[in-house]
């Protein structure tokens, strides 16, 4: 049997006076509102706001309690489609974090958990989460709590006062919920259980009268609607030997919530827990409260999501509609939310949730209803390795691609890409399915195969990595895509190269005047991307001359390619001396790959408004990065990529001279020196010469001084970088980048 708690409420009536109250035993407590309100001129606006307690340690000897607190809350502008939010938490919040860490419960890519180590252990905490501003005060005889000048409490005449501000985005409330119906049971008669012997109690209050002010851009608006409470406490029936809060399977649960206020008076709660290691369902509860106050608990509901929104700062995806069906109150709604963009990130404890107003929509009992609803989303969206981030950002970078470049264009895009609006008479007499078959379909040919995105992420990544909202330029995913498909195009023309991207390279599926004209269109077809509307003219002067720098870099880089190595090579057998072949080396990967990926990265950094030596800084770091990832493509082919994605020693078959071959000619005696150059003037095809020159290119280090080279200049470029960074999840991820392309396998 079940065993239950013995802070819980008796059966009956829940007295709020007594269990609005912090429960001192309880492991986990939380407080909860939202609101749906407009302003004077019909604005309107939605809040949710979530006070969190949790009990940190226990003094075996005395029995003291610590505990520590966190608050998350949004605003959400239905109308400007704008939502703010903030997650504070305690300043001991760094040594929390390790501790989790330590014990297990970071995420399953031990470069990410080793990137916030490092910020957690120098006391710092990763932004968007914030330390409270003063100290949390919880009273102990009432339902009065101040985390840091965060107020929420309950009044002597029962109603609930909530007060909220954050300087930095000049946005808050000060709120009233004045109760209209008595306080709701959710789950079990209260009881809400999870997998791994949680239990929590958990009651509400559905409907709400709500007045007060909602501060948005530092300007306060007095505003009415109706707003929704509930508190949720309890603890875990875990075996002895677990530590605290440790029971089994805890941090493996994930939820769908629903709050549903109706116009017709009707109120509902749809509550379901999954257990994201099975898959199953572990708690699944629809409380449906008629206008009169009446519970009644429904059990044949379903809650299903539908159309879903990628985040361009996560790259989770989430519901953004959901369909409510109850056959037997005859329920039948649609649940969309208002705008799509309402995910939090708070990065110590979790990665990020989706909490937003939605409309509802359909049927109840045969009647048409409508109202206001929130929906909460948490813990399915777990993205937890490098490897799984970057195959969701290519996911991403493919749609915006599609989007920019559809493979059956209107005529208003197919002009965008051409001319412009002022310039419609360019578009006389152009053929659009032409077009589209010439000019378009052989750049998606290779676009839709698949890559690695880490270039259109650098953009994004350095937006927000010095402050600024990667999110205004999600069009930019596929200029960098496109950038580096048109040099692939070309590279391949000039290359004679057959296979791009497990596919037919374009020249041979449509000749190569097509792949030359493609290929370089492809550079061009991004310019209406880079720019908005409100950027000022010396920022777009200041892009303009970044994306051509990384033209000009990208060609002199294949200029080089062109030439190839072979000249220099004689001189470097005969003396032993490569100096001159290594740099020659260096300058094209840093020409054709690392300076474009530099200049994508300080285009990031100038829209995000980073300073000087920041632009500087994160532009470096991807450069060095860039020139570590082709020095670690030189190493991956002669060791081997993961899933045989290259055949392994492929630079020896083709002859080519790499990096490991030049450190080689300064390793190795000339009897062997000039044996390996021999053998790739022969371009040997045989798997026992292949094998014996990569052999020769381990024994003697140079694949080694290759990978100590290329892990040298990423520590070098981050610890120029860093100490500009502020601490962020941004920061964690770009740290954990540089050591995922020291530590690749394809």
């Amino acid at each position: 049997m079940t065993q239950t708690l013995p802070f819980w409420p008796r059966p009956g009536t829940i007295d709020l006076q007594l269990h609005d109250r912090p429960h001192a035993a309880a492991d986990t407590e939380w407080w909860y509102v939202n609101t749906h309100v407009r302003t004077a001129d019909g604005r309107a606006l939605s809040l949710f706001a979530a006070f969190f307690r949790i009990i940190d340690t226990r003094d075996e000897a005395t029995g003291a309690i610590a505990y520590a607190h966190s608050l998350t809350w949004a605003l959400s502008d239905a109308d400007g489609r704008r939502y703010i939010g903030e997650s504070r938490v305690d300043g001991r919040a760094p040594e929390l974090g390790l501790e989790r860490l330590k014990n297990g419960r970071g995420t399953k890519d031990e470069r990410l958990n080793r990137a916030m180590r490092e910020i957690l252990e120098r006391g710092e905490v990763p932004t968007p989460d914030r330390v409270f501003d003063g100290p949390v005060q919880v009273a102990t005889d009432r339902l009065s709590l101040d985390y840091g000048g965060a107020h929420f409490e309950r009044r002597p005449d029962g109603s609930y006062h909530l007060r909220l501000f954050t300087e930095r985005e000049g946005a808050g409330c000060d709120l009233i919920f004045h109760p209209e119906k008595q306080p709701i049971r959710h789950g079990d008669e209260g009881v809400v259980r999870g997998a791994g012997g949680e239990q929590m109690f958990y009651y509400f209050v559905p409907r709400c009268r709500v007045e007060g002010s909602v501060t948005v851009d530092g300007e306060a608006a007095p505003v009415t609607g109706q707003g929704w409470y509930d508190h949720e406490f309890g603890g875990y029936v875990a075996p002895s030997e677990a530590p605290l809060g440790e029971g089994a399977g805890i941090r493996d649960l994930a939820w769908n919530w629903a709050a549903v206020q109706l116009e017709d008076g009707t109120d509902l709660s749809a509550y379901e827990i999954i257990d994201t290691t099975t898959k199953t369902t572990v708690g699944k509860w629809l409380i449906a409260i008629d206008a009169d106050g009446t519970r009644r608990s429904i059990t044949d509901f379903s809650l299903e999501p539908g159309a879903t929104w990628t985040s361009g700062r996560t790259f989770h995806a989430y519901p953004v509609a959901w369909r409510l069906r109850a056959p037997s109150i005859g329920l039948d709604v649609a649940i969309d939310a208002v705008f799509p963009d309402q995910e939090l990130i708070t990065v110590i404890s979790k990665p990020a949730f989706w909490e937003g107003r939605c409309r509802t929509r359909g049927t109840l009992r045969g009647r048409p209803v409508e109202g206001p609803a929130y929906v909460e989303r948490s813990g399915f969206e777990h993205i937890e390795t490098l490897d799984d981030f970057f195959s969701a950002v290519g996911k991403q970078v493919r749609k915006s691609v599609q989007e920019v470049l559809p493979l059956q264009p209107e005529h208003d895009e197919l002009r965008d890409l051409i001319a412009s609006e002022e310039l419609e008479h360019y578009m006389e007499g152009v053929d659009a399915p032409s077009m589209a078959a010439g000019l378009i379909a052989p750049i998606r040919e290779i676009v839709d195969r698949g890559g690695k995105s880490w270039r259109s992420y650098a953009a994004l990544a350095c937006c927000d990595v010095v402050g600024g909202d990667s999110r205004k330029y999600m069009q930019w995913l596929a200029m960098p895509e496109l950038l580096h498909v048109g040099s692939l195009i070309i590279d391949d023309v000039q290359d004679q190269s057959t296979v791009r991207r497990g596919g037919p390279t374009v020249h041979v599926t449509h000749g190569e005047p097509v792949a030359i004209n493609a290929g370089t269109a492809a550079y061009f077809l991004t310019q209406h991307l880079m720019f908005s509307d409100d950027m000022a003219p010396e920022t777009k002067l200041r892009l303009y001359d970044l994306y051509f720098a990384a033209m000009r870099a990208g060609h002199a880089g294949q200029a080089i390619d062109l030439g190839g190595m072979a000249a220099l090579m004689p001189a470097a057998v005969a003396t032993g001396d490569a100096r001159t072949l290594e740099g020659r080396i260096l300058a094209c990967h840093r020409l054709k790959t690392a300076a474009p990926a530099g200049c994508l990265a300080r285009m990031g950094a100038v829209v995000g408004g980073g300073s000087t030596e920041q632009v500087a800084a994160v532009g470096r770091f991807f450069e060095d990065v860039g020139l570590a990832f082709q020095i670690i493509d030189d190493v991956l082919n002669l060791r081997g990529f993961k899933g045989d994605l290259k055949q392994r020693g492929e630079d020896i078959r083709n002859g080519t001279v790499t990096l490991p071959v030049a450190i080689a000619m300064s390793r190795l005696p000339l009897e062997q020196r000039q044996w390996l150059w021999t053998t790739l003037q022969s371009k040997p095809q045989d798997e026992v010469t292949v094998a014996a020159a990569v052999e020769l290119l381990e024994t003697c280090g140079a694949i080694t001084a290759c990978a100590d080279r290329a892990r040298a200049l990423v520590e070098e470029g981050w610890q120029r970088a860093e100490p500009l960074l502020e601490p962020s999840l941004t920061r964690i991820m770009l740290r954990a980048f540089g050591w995922y392309v020291l530590e690749r396998h394809y």
